[in-house]
C-alpha cells in the first residue's frame, strides 16, 4: 500500500512539472513573438518610415522622450516624425528640454516633426508642441493652459496643533523661501512671483516663435485657460482639426510617401515571465508623479 502511494505521489510531481514546464515554454514563446515583433517594428529594414514617439502623463523628465526622439532624428530610414500627445504639462525644465530638441530637429536637422493631440495638449505639452512644424487636435481635444503655476501645502497650523516647531537654521533670507512650515513674508511672495513671470516669458516667446504669432498676441489669450480643439484652431494655437490616422496619412503626403508608411515605435522595456503572468502592477506603486506635490516646484502644468 506504501509503494503505491508512493509511485502516485511520484506521477503527480513529475505531470505538475511538466505542466509547470509547458506554461513556462507557452509564456516564453509569447514574450519572445512580441519582442521579435517589436524589434522588426523598430530596428528593421528601410523605406517609407515614420517614427512615432509617445509623450504620455505628467512631464517630469525629458527623458525617455528627448532620446528616442534623437534616435529617430539620426535614423536616415525615418522620414518624418510623429509626436503622439497625451499630456496636461509638467515640470518647467523637463517641458523646454523636450521643446529644444524638437525645435532642432525641425530647424538645424530639417526633418518634418508634427504633434497629434489626442485627449490633451495642455500647458507643458502645448509648450513642446509648439515647437513643431504642425499641430494637428480633434475637434473635443483639450489645448492651451498658457501659463505657470508653483503650490505647496503649508502645514504650519497642524505643526502649532501638534505642538510641533520647525527649526531652520539658513544663510541668506530667501534661502527658505517656500518652507511649508509658515508662510511667504511679502519680500518672498514677490520673489517667487518675479520668477513665475520670467518663466511665463519664456513660455509666451516659445509659442510665438513656434506659432509666426506676436509676442502681445499670445500674452492676450494667456491666461491659463484650455480650449476645445475646435476653438484652438480659430486662435491659430492648431493648424488641423484630425486624429490620429488624418496625421499619418498628412505627413506621408508632406514628405512624399506614397501609400501607407510603416510607423516605428521606439522599443519597450522588456517584459519578465512575471509580468506577464501577474500584469502591470506599478498603478499601485508610490512613483514621482504622486509624489510631486510633496515637492516645491514650478510647472507648466494644467489641474
Amino acid at each position: 500500500m506504501s509503494e503505491r502511494r508512493s509511485r502516485t505521489l511520484l506521477w503527480i510531481l513529475i505531470g505538475g512539472g511538466a505542466f509547470f514546464l509547458f506554461v513556462l515554454a507557452v509564456f516564453s514563446l509569447v514574450y519572445m513573438t512580441l519582442h521579435a515583433g517589436s524589434n522588426q517594428a523598430s530596428f528593421g529594414g528601410f523605406g517609407d518610415r515614420i517614427g512615432v514617439v509617445d509623450l504620455d502623463g505628467v512631464i517630469l523628465s525629458p527623458e525617455p522622450v528627448v532620446g528616442e526622439l534623437k534616435k529617430f532624428n539620426d535614423d536616415s530610414s525615418i522620414k518624418a516624425i510623429i509626436l503622439h500627445v497625451n499630456s496636461p504639462g509638467g515640470g518647467v525644465a523637463a517641458s523646454e528640454e523636450i521643446y529644444r530638441e524638437v525645435k532642432r530637429i525641425r530647424e538645424e536637422k530639417k526633418k518634418r516633426i508634427v504633434v497629434s493631440i489626442e485627449t490633451v495638449g495642455a500647458s507643458g505639452a502645448y509648450y513642446v508642441s509648439a515647437a513643431s512644424n504642425k499641430i494637428y487636435a480633434d475637434e473635443g481635444s483639450i489645448v492651451g493652459s498658457i501659463g505657470v503655476i508653483a503650490e505647496w501645502v503649508n502645514y504650519g497650523d497642524l505643526l502649532k496643533w501638534a505642538k510641533l516647531k520647525s527649526v531652520v537654521l539658513k544663510t541668506g533670507e530667501f534661502k527658505d523661501t517656500g518652507n511649508p512650515a509658515r508662510d511667504l513674508t511679502p519680500a518672498e511672495q514677490a520673489y517667487m512671483q518675479s520668477l513665475i513671470d520670467n518663466m511665463f516669458g519664456q513660455f509666451i516667446q516659445a509659442v510665438a516663435d513656434g506659432r509666426g504669432m506676436k509676442f502681445d498676441d499670445v500674452k492676450s489669450i494667456a491666461n491659463g485657460k484650455v480650449w476645445t480643439g475646435q476653438e484652438a484652431l480659430s486662435m491659430k494655437l492648431i493648424d488641423n482639426i484630425g486624429d490620429f490616422q488624418a496625421v499619418v496619412k498628412d505627413t506621408a503626403k508632406s514628405v512624399g510617401i506614397s501609400g501607407e508608411p510603416t510607423l516605428v515605435h521606439p522599443e519597450k522595456d522588456r517584459k519578465t515571465l512575471l509580468d506577464l503572468m501577474l500584469g502591470d502592477i506599478s498603478q499601485y506603486l508610490p512613483n514621482a508623479e504622486k509624489m510631486m506635490e510633496q515637492h516645491v516646484g514650478f510647472y507648466y502644468l494644467w489641474k
